[in-house]
Parts: C-alpha cells; structure tokens; sequence
C-alpha cells in the first residue's frame, strides 16, 4: 500500500512541476487559457501561478511538508474549478479535473502515510470478538428487545 502511494503522490507531483514549468515560460497558450478564465493575460502573473504550482508540489513531495503542500495545493485546484464553474465550463473534462487531481494527492498521501489512514478511516474496524467468532464458524447474535 505504501509504494502505490508513493508511485501516486509522484505522479501528481511530477505533474504539478510539469503544470507550474510550462507556467514559467512565455508560451501563448498559457496567456491564452489565463484571458480566456478571466484571470490577467500578463506573462507575469502566469509566473507568478508557475511559481505557486511549482512551490505546492515541491513542499507536497518533501515529506515533511508533505500535509502543507496538499493543503496548498488543494486550495490552488479550487480556485481553478471555481473559475470553470462560473464560465460554465465542462463539467467532467474541465470542472471536475480538479477535483480528479485532489482526490489522487490526497489519496497518495492516504496510502503513503499511516497517521493519515488512522484518522481518516475508509472502512470501520471489525471488534475483535465478532472477528475471533467468524474464524471459530460461530456466528453470535444479540437478542433485540
């Protein structure tokens, strides 16, 4: 469980330093997807969003600033989903990218760290009585009043 996290968190990481390097060069098509958002189309403020990205992922792939990083990062794909929302975008190719993408960090970190799956439990712990009287082939039953 621990390598399919890490082979995930890498992943989104990777891709995060991908998304935030080409922010950094003047490409058109960057200054392009920012007018057509609504944000300002200057090359400056899309090295300022490469910067946030690149920053995200990197505290996101140093483990001990991993929690920070996620957090950040999450907050960055919301600001992102609310402007496809408010221009109608897409809904499972544009506005939900987002939230496919915060789902794989948060679940990279998930299957990456035990602190995490302690407190965020997917499924309850079965009690050790019913567990022990399921491998004896008894089954217990409580009488309801």
């Amino acid at each position: 469980m621990v390598w399919a996290g890490r082979l995930l968190s890498g992943l989104v990481a990777l891709f995060l330093m991908a998304d935030g390097i080409v922010k950094l060069m003047p490409l058109a098509v960057v200054t392009d997807t920012l007018r057509e958002l609504g944000y300002p189309d200057s090359v400056g403020f899309a090295r300022l969003l490469g910067v946030i990205t690149l920053g995200g992922a990197c505290l996101y792939a140093w483990p001990r600033s991993t929690y920070l990083g996620a957090i950040l990062l999450t907050g960055l794909m919301g600001a992102g989903m609310s402007a496809h929302v408010r221009l109608d975008h897409p809904l499972f190719t544009h506005t939900l990218f987002a939230i496919y993408l915060s789902v794989a960090l948060w679940g990279g970190l998930w299957l990456r760290d035990e602190r995490l799956r302690a407190l965020v439990p997917l499924s309850r712990p079965v009690p050790r009585s019913a567990r022990q009287a399921r491998a004896a082939g008894t089954v217990s039953t409580t009488a309801a009043g």
